[in-house]
């Protein structure tokens, strides 16, 4: 009988050789301590510091993750938030050591590291215990928020406390009546003579919006101004603490914002959830009703800001996909290497001693799978991680404009396609383990359960999908999918030149990437005149598109391997060799639904859905 699984350690978080292949014989990194931006940095300080994220994670996150998913948080009688044994210490841990502020600036408490590095070590701690690792992943985009949209009174105030891990930081958009439709809040923020503005209005599904983890709480909220026209474009951004501050920034008296209750959510259970109230907790600051805020960046331009945030946290849920697919990959793998059932099929004495299930072929067939939508995944990540750092440091003012193009035509699809197939290889994990799987004795159940939860954060599938053709695909009258296509062209153009293999999987990778822009210009051949059919066939467009853009990544990883030898390297080119064989020929019947514009969405009838 299989035991049950207790320990977490190194080799079942995320796999250490892969991510130096990715960032050192990919990426390489080493160049960019070469840059002004990173001046007196150098590879083996970036591998001191994912080496000191690896070991937080292991012996600080990763323990008590089972106990935060078993032991949800909870109110006391005094009406705080009560966390496990672990997170405090854990999170103590990690902002003594620097990660709270690893990519920010050192200007405001930061270290300055790439934020190629930064997402690396982030991956680490996600890996481990993705509901402890959300508060400082929020906390780092809050700080990011306001440092490009932020007044510099604002920056000094908020962003240190933040880089040194004494205060947290949210996101305040979605409302009860208002999901996705934003344009729809009710908040609103009320102007005052001293310049501040008191909000009033309840906000939902917010991570990390009360607890006693850190000093502060900075509420970046979405709310209307009085005189603020309908729609998004009278939406403005809000700085609201938890406590406010004294002068010289110490911690004064409680804001206005009251915790109405908690949510209770499938997977991510460690990170409290919460519905706020502002201005409604019958707390006066100064005498007066309401939230004390100030207004981020310029009245009516909210969304504009949030979307900093927005996107950065994008890109970390993605990233946490990932990681949760490479957990659940990496102990499916241990576990058919040790798990003994069954006998080859050519096998003819019954005594004879049973294999190890790693041996039959649908069992590798499902871990060849997982691995190639783990690590493809990841380099994906990695390189829109690299993107950042180009946009950041780059002496080319064009090439700086480009990375940024290039990564907000990606962001959509870095959020989404780990977020549905790095959960595929969670179900897979499950599988490989059989009926023990299913059970709470080991993991890979709560993994995919924690998972789940992220083709829903930070905007749906379908609201990425629409993000994508709607908006990304059309910016610029098409710049920026022009600039993917020709990033991908230079890809396959260097496979060709390799020839052999390499440039076999290059002649496929045109030959979808040709079809797919063919289909994009019949979905959008009546311009603007055609949206209403372009737009309900997004989603088979935004999967068609990650797929192909992840076998990119995998060529791109294959052309990295060239004339290294061993079973590290031998494995990627299988993994290549697998997702171009089995998941690159998924577009084909997908593109050809989408050149035929379908309207089966369009007309069904709410009546025939019974």
């Amino acid at each position: 009988m299989a035991t049950t699984e207790t320990t977490t350690d190194q080799g079942t978080l995320l796999s250490r050789r892969d991510l130096r292949f990715l960032l050192h014989d990919w990426l390489d990194v080493a160049a960019l301590a070469e840059r002004e931006a990173f001046a007196g940095q150098s590879a083996e300080l970036y591998d001191e510091v994912l080496a000191l994220a690896e070991r937080l994670a292991v012996e600080r996150f990763a323990p008590h993750n089972r106990a935060a998913d078993e032991h949800e948080p909870h109110v006391d009688q005094d009406g705080r938030v009560v966390l496990v044994e672990g997170v405090r210490e854990a999170l103590a841990a990690y902002a003594e050591a620097g990660f709270g502020g690893l990519a920010l600036p050192e200007e405001v408490g930061g270290m300055n590291l790439p934020t190629t590095i930064s997402q690396a070590a982030l991956a680490w701690q996600q890996a481990a215990n993705v509901g402890t690792a959300a508060y400082p992943m929020i906390a780092t985009a809050a700080a990011n928020l306001l440092l490009a949209t932020g007044s510099e009174e604002q920056i000094a105030t908020w962003v240190p406390p933040i880089a040194e891990g004494r205060f947290a930081g949210t996101m305040c958009l979605s409302e009860t009546q208002a999901g996705s439709s934003l344009g729809d809040i009710a908040t609103r923020a009320e102007p005052q003579a001293d310049g501040s503005f008191r909000l009033f209005g309840s906000k939902m599904w917010i991570s990390g919006g009360e607890h006693e983890l850190t000093e502060n709480i900075v509420h970046l909220v979405l709310a209307k101004l009085p005189d603020a026209p309908a729609g998004t474009k009278g939406i403005s951004l809000s700085l609201v603490p938890r406590f406010l501050l004294e002068d010289g920034g110490s911690i004064g008296e409680r804001n206005d914002v009251a915790l109405v209750g908690l949510n209770h959510k499938m997977g991510w259970r460690g990170t409290v959830n919460t519905v706020l109230a502002f201005g409604e907790g019958g707390q006066r600051p100064g005498g007066a009703p309401g939230a004390v805020g100030w207004i981020v960046g310029e009245p009516g331009q909210g969304l504009a800001g949030m979307f900093h945030m927005m996107n950065e946290a994008r890109i970390g849920v993605g990233l946490g996909a990932v990681a949760l697919g490479s957990t659940g990959y990496r102990k499916a793998l241990r576990y058919a290497r040790e798990r003994p059932q069954g006998r080859p099929l050519g096998a003819k004495d019954p005594a004879a001693p049973q294999s190890p299930i790693v041996e039959h072929p649908d069992v590798r067939r499902m871990l060849l799978a997982q691995k190639s939508y783990v690590e493809g995944g990841l380099g994906l990540l990695m390189y829109c991680a690299k993107l950042v750092d180009d946009e950041r440091s780059l002496d080319d003012a064009e090439a700086r404009a480009r990375a940024r193009l290039l990564l907000e035509v990606l962001t959509p699809i870095a959020k989404s396609w780990p977020s549905q197939w790095c959960l595929e290889a969670n179900a897979l994990a499950i599988q490989v383990h059989g009926g023990y799987g299913y059970t709470r004795d080991y993991e890979v159940e709560q993994h995919y359960r924690d998972n789940r939860l992220n083709p829903i954060h930070e905007g749906t599938h379908g609201i990425q999908a629409l993000d994508l053709l709607g908006r990304k695909v059309t910016m610029q009258r098409g710049a920026g999918l022009a600039l993917l296509a020709e990033t991908i062209g230079a890809t396959v153009a260097r496979a060709r030149h390799e020839g052999g293999e390499a440039a076999q999987l290059a002649d496929a990778l045109a030959g979808t990437l040709e079809r797919l822009l063919e289909v994009t210009g019949i979905l959008w051949g009546d311009g603007p005149a055609g949206a209403e059919v372009a737009l309900a066939n997004a989603t088979a467009y935004l999967e068609a598109a990650g797929h192909l853009v992840v076998a990119w990544i995998w060529l791109e990883q294959w052309l990295a391997t060239a004339g290294r030898e061993g079973d590290f390297h031998d494995g990627k080119r299988q993994a290549a060799r697998y997702y171009f064989r089995h998941e690159l020929p998924r577009t084909g019947p997908q593109l050809d639904l989408l050149a035929a514009r379908d309207r089966t969405m369009l007309e069904t009838r709410d009546a025939w859905l019974d």
